[in-house]
């Protein structure tokens, strides 16, 4: 999910440049996650989960 070469290195959704934290970001303001995927059209269903599953997993839960 990081690639150094992408995004200054900020961890991604693979495939894609849509950065784990725009997706933290945007739930915290509210944003469901079906308006997250309608707003980014690039992100899967799988690439969602796969980016909350990294963060949770870089804070140690």
């Amino acid at each position: 999910m990081v690639g150094p070469e992408v995004m200054g290195g900020k961890p991604v959704v693979a495939g894609t440049r849509i950065t784990v934290e725009e997706i933290l970001r945007r739930l915290a303001a509210g944003e469901s996650p079906e308006a997250i995927l309608e707003a980014l059209p690039r992100l899967t269903p799988e690439g969602l989960r796969a980016a909350l599953l990294y963060a949770a997993e870089a804070l140690g839960a």
